[in-house]
């Protein structure tokens, strides 16, 4: 018997039916089913009651290894909080989109019923993805931790209108000093979200790369850069504002200038469970239209 957890950020009148359809699903295949607190009180106070037999967790207090998955209802931003969650305990996610471009969430919510059996049975596969490790030394001599992200660190102006410099570092060799609004450092799973709109390029999930980005800069010749995921990054804000803003996976912190922030790869991945058919490549075509042609009939069909 399977042992799952349910996430959900915020819940909906019109998401009744996906979230009682994936209730009922892994309620009739005996599934050990626990969901969490804060979603159940929402649907609870919705005068709701079809979770009120399930156990509940509390946040990443709740979680350990014996859970099979934890299944997020929502969209890619619902999956980046679950993984805060998770962090290390090796809980694969699988999502199903009740928001939009769903890049992570790749279970669509006319398909919950196949996708859970799919799951039931073990057709799936489980991507690993790798995961951004952030420390800074704001608070003394020793680097300390900010967090963990799945899609990216950025760095932007906080107080100003005018742009930031941040000197960038690789393995403790001066890349160069970025002027612009901010400084988007990515995994490969996070170049499709905040870098691809900064004009950073699309990056395979399963490379071993990093991606630093600059948001709207001021010198021309600045482009993304592409790097190996084994280089400690080194960014530093230059004083023109006292503090600036760090958002991991759009989680922020308000950081005071000339306070260093190491980026590494963390030592424990984010794995994503994958069903038939939904590959990167598929969802790469779906979301964006990739390559996308009337001309090219026979393509677009497949």
């Amino acid at each position: 018997m399977k042992k799952v957890a349910i996430f959900g950020q915020v819940y909906k009148d019109a998401d009744e039916v996906y979230v009682s359809t994936l209730i009922n699903v892994l309620n009739k295949a005996k599934t050990d089913v626990y969901i969490n607190k804060d979603f159940a009180d929402s649907i609870k106070n919705t005068g709701l009651k079809f979770v009120d037999h399930l156990d509940t967790y509390d946040g990443e207090s709740g979680l350990d290894s014996t859970f099979d998955a934890l299944i997020t209802l929502g969209g890619d931003g619902t999956i980046l909080r679950a993984f805060n969650q998770i962090k290390d305990l090796n809980i694969p996610i699988l999502g199903i989109n009740l928001g939009r471009l769903g890049f992570l969430a790749t279970v669509q919510k006319t398909e919950i019923s196949k996708a859970i059996k799919e799951f039931l049975k073990g057709e799936y596969i489980v991507d690993e993805r790798v995961m951004l490790k952030v420390t800074s030394n704001e608070n003394g001599p020793e680097f300390t931790s900010l967090g963990y992200a799945l899609n990216d660190l950025t760095i932007a102006k906080k107080d100003t209108n005018s742009m930031i410099g941040v000197d960038a570092y690789l393995n403790n060799e001066y890349l160069t000093t970025y002027w612009a609004d901010g400084l988007i450092v990515s995994t490969p799973t996070g170049s499709t979200g905040y870098s691809l709109s900064c004009q950073g390029p699309v990056i395979m999930p399963n490379t071993n790369n990093f991606l630093i980005t600059p948001v709207a800069p001021h010198n021309l010749n600045a482009r993304p850069i592409v790097i190996s995921d084994n280089t400690e990054i080194k960014l530093k804000v230059l004083r023109r504002e006292d503090q600036f803003l760090a958002s991991l996976d759009a989680r922020v912190s308000t950081i005071d200038v000339e306070t260093e922030i190491i980026v590494t790869k963390a030592n424990f991945t984010a794995k994503i469970i994958l069903l038939k058919n939904h590959t990167f490549i598929n969802t790469l075509r779906d979301k964006l239209l990739w390559g996308y042609d009337t001309r090219n009939k026979s393509v677009n069909k497949q």
